[in-house]
């Protein structure tokens, strides 16, 4: 799937949206790509010399990713964070690195997904971990 299919499926919007493509590899696996182009806002200021994706944003694109495993979910229910466990950061990525998503369902005790994912720059691990996602259904009665 391409940026503008997975905006049919996936909650986040500009500038949140942090996914380029996702593919489902098997029943329970995906891949995920996005190209950090170098003028995205969490750059900005992180930092101005140095400018290195946030540990967090990581965690963002490898979440959004994965969420193509429970796509069919999503039409009722928000995916949100329950936890991130073991969460590692081994290589920094800047601007003009294409990160690859590997995800893999772990466990599945519906409303929760667990899945393990893995960010890899150029072959190398960037960052990884065990991410629980909380399927909330949507209401009506939530308006921001």
């Amino acid at each position: 799937m391409d940026r503008e299919e997975l905006l049919k499926i996936l909650p986040p919007r500009e500038p949140m949206m942090l996914v380029d493509s996702c593919e489902k590899t098997s029943e329970t696996t995906c891949k995920g790509s996005y190209y950090v182009k170098g003028d995205e806002f969490f750059l900005q200021g992180h930092f101005p010399d140095y400018p290195v994706v946030p540990g967090v944003i990581l965690c963002e694109i490898m979440a959004q990713s994965s969420c193509l495993l429970f796509s069919e979910e999503l039409i009722n229910t928000t995916p949100f964070y329950a936890s991130i466990k073991n969460a590692k950061f081994k290589k920094s990525v800047f601007p003009k690195d294409t990160l690859i998503i590997e995800n893999e369902i772990i466990t599945v005790k519906k409303p929760f997904y667990i899945i393990k994912s893995t960010a890899y720059v150029n072959e190398q691990i960037a960052a990884s971990g065990e991410l629980t996602f909380y399927l909330r259904k949507k209401t009506d009665n939530i308006k921001v």
